[in-house]
């Protein structure tokens, strides 16, 4: 795909220049906080340089007060984890009739739910690794039988890879757990998928190249996402045309399974005996830092920083949905 498959409506971002502020929602109180505010100022810098009238809102407190206030004509959500990735932020700009970029109410919480996303692919018959949603009264054992021996631990409700560890002994599942359930939202138990991963960035009907991650820490954790140089990146990712394809098609049907819109990316593991592609989640805010993976396969299909961000733009500007 190339930068002109991608078709934008220059008069109504033009409009949209001399309409009022867009407002970049940032920071928050997630865990994912600091994260958040690097992608709201790379966005924030990207719109004032191609002449956007522009303010920053960090939502970490009087985000309706702010809004009120400043009275956007349309909000840039920068928000990665809960108040900003899960709903909240998008139900609070319904109510103030301000559209936003992303996911809808129900598509973000949705996505944002590990366990929900699950039951969900599980019901349409998408593959992901097997799970179980753990509590201080699961029978560890019985957890690490069903799920072959190793669980891959992690918060049902957080985004970059935080509080999430493998565990394949009870003692180590237990401390798994109470690190993940330490975030203050339900655990996810999951099955360890051995083999690379990859994650495929999706902007409406256009899906771009799929990027497959090498780190050499146990698994693409937090530190391994945002601190390490020696994290690879292949772009394009190896596959061959039959499972870029397969891969693909499974991200498209995954995202939409979710009722998400616009633009967001999905994450998947490999097994390296059979081939299998197997769904992790979906982001329905991805990062836009100089680490982020939505940013890389754009650039890998044509497309700058800027005219990403005025995609992600007439996508959702304008739309009724």
């Amino acid at each position: 795909m190339t930068k002109n498959e991608l078709i934008i409506d220059d008069k109504k971002l033009d409009g949209l220049k001399s309409l009022g502020p867009i407002a970049v929602l940032m920071g928050g109180y997630a865990s994912e906080r600091e994260i958040s505010l690097e992608s709201g100022q790379a966005v924030y810098d990207s719109l004032l340089e191609m002449g956007f009238n522009v303010v920053k809102i960090d939502t970490a407190s009087h985000a309706i007060a702010s809004l009120q206030a400043i009275k956007p004509v349309f909000a840039f959500i920068a928000l990665h984890g809960r108040g900003g990735e899960d709903g909240t932020i998008q139900a609070v700009l319904e109510s103030l009739s301000i559209p936003y970029t992303g996911s809808a109410v129900l598509g973000s919480a949705l996505a944002m739910d590990k366990v929900r996303t699950k039951n969900v692919w599980q019901g349409l018959s998408l593959p992901t690794p097997k799970y179980l949603r753990l509590t201080e009264h699961s029978d560890l054992l019985e957890v690490l039988d069903y799920l072959g021996g190793t669980a891959f631990v992690k918060p049902a409700e957080e985004g970059s890879s935080i509080g999430m560890s493998m565990a394949s002994s009870a003692e180590e599942l237990q401390q798994a757990y109470l690190s993940a359930a330490s975030f203050g939202v339900n655990v996810l138990a999951e099955k360890l998928v051995v083999g690379p991963e990859y994650t495929v960035a999706i902007l409406e009907g256009h899906i771009l190249p799929s990027i497959q991650i090498k780190t050499t820490r146990e698994f693409y954790n937090f530190e391994a996402k945002y601190n390490d140089d020696d994290t690879g990146f292949l772009v394009p990712s190896g596959l061959n045309d039959e499972d870029e394809i397969r891969l693909q098609s499974l991200a498209r049907k995954a995202f939409d399974s979710l009722d998400c819109r616009h633009w967001g990316r999905v994450d998947f593991m490999q097994d390296h005996l059979t081939g299998d592609f197997y769904l992790l989640e979906v982001n329905t805010v991805p990062g836009l830092t100089s680490h982020s993976l939505v940013p890389m396969a754009a650039k890998a299909a044509g497309i700058d920083f800027n005219h990403l961000i005025k995609i992600i733009i007439d996508l959702s500007y304008g739309d009724d949905k």
